[in-house]
């Protein structure tokens, strides 16, 4: 992995998508364009962007889909990473980060490993892993051309550490965290999370999430989020509404982090 620019103007959206992809894929388009006339580098979308309906069967194949994201990166010159799709894989889907570069080009592809099974008390019941097949087990971080190496999560990833140290060690300097994420936990949850991510592995965390009432019933819990590597939310979407967050990552005040508290260097477990 290369070093990263001194700094990088970088953008997350936040969308109600809903059971119509096309509806879904030009609220997208029509942001990521707000967001690249700002000047932003990279741009992130939320978690099951195409789609958000009670059909579990549904599938967005990266060959169909993959060109209208590429053409869009390269009209724009940024880089885009536009949440998560439902690739074709067997019976099931893999839930699928692509990322495509100033050129068109498809640069990464991270298919979610930690799978939502889960039972909360007054909360969401949810069995991912009866149409969802994990990916495999490996970190995976991208060279994002002007903002340096990126490591790529999806929402649910958010709960286990040993991911995130594992592409903090292959080089990330910034990870990104499309999220769907559910009201219940996530009003208690999601912030917490974000900044302690951030924290403990002294990066720059990007984590665009979904929000409102869905067509299959539940509700998302919004407030996109950008957290710096001392755990300062630099920026914060609403809870009720599209959002655009728009905000500057110093890697000079990271490198600063880093040698101030140089934790990452003083780990006694999980080393080789």
């Amino acid at each position: 992995m290369t070093s990263s620019p001194p700094s990088a103007l970088v953008a997350v959206i936040q969308v109600n998508s809903d059971d119509d992809p096309e509806r879904n894929f030009a609220r997208a388009e029509a942001l990521t364009r707000q967001a690249a006339a700002r000047g932003a580098r990279l741009v992130v979308l939320p978690e099951n962007l195409l789609y958000e309906g009670s059909d579990r069967s549904m599938r967005h194949d990266p060959a169909e889909w993959g060109p209208r994201f590429g053409a869009l990166a390269r009209e724009l010159q940024i880089t885009l990473i536009p949440g998560s799709q439902r690739e074709p894989a067997g019976e099931k889907a893999h839930n699928t980060l692509l990322v495509y570069g100033p050129d068109g080009s498809e640069l990464a592809r991270y298919r979610k490993v930690h799978l939502f099974d889960v039972d909360v008390p007054g909360g969401p019941s949810e069995r991912e892993s009866g149409y969802i097949q994990p990916g495999p087990a490996e970190a995976v971080v991208v060279e994002v051309p002007g903002v340096g190496p990126v490591g790529l999560t999806i929402c649910y990833d958010l709960r286990f550490p040993l991911l995130f140290r594992e592409l903090v060690d292959a080089g990330a300097r910034t990870i990104v965290l499309p999220a769907s994420f559910a009201l219940g936990t996530g009003k208690d949850h999601w912030l917490t999370l974000l900044k302690a991510r951030a924290i403990e592995n002294q990066v720059y965390l990007l984590a665009p999430d979904q929000f409102g009432r869905k067509p299959h019933g539940r509700y998302k819990f919004g407030k996109s989020a950008i957290i710096d590597p001392w755990g300062s939310v630099i920026g914060l979407a609403p809870d009720v509404d599209e959002a655009l967050v728009v905000c500057e990552l110093d890697f000079a005040y990271q490198d600063q982090v880093r040698q101030a508290l140089p934790c990452l260097g003083h780990r006694v477990f999980g080393r080789e």
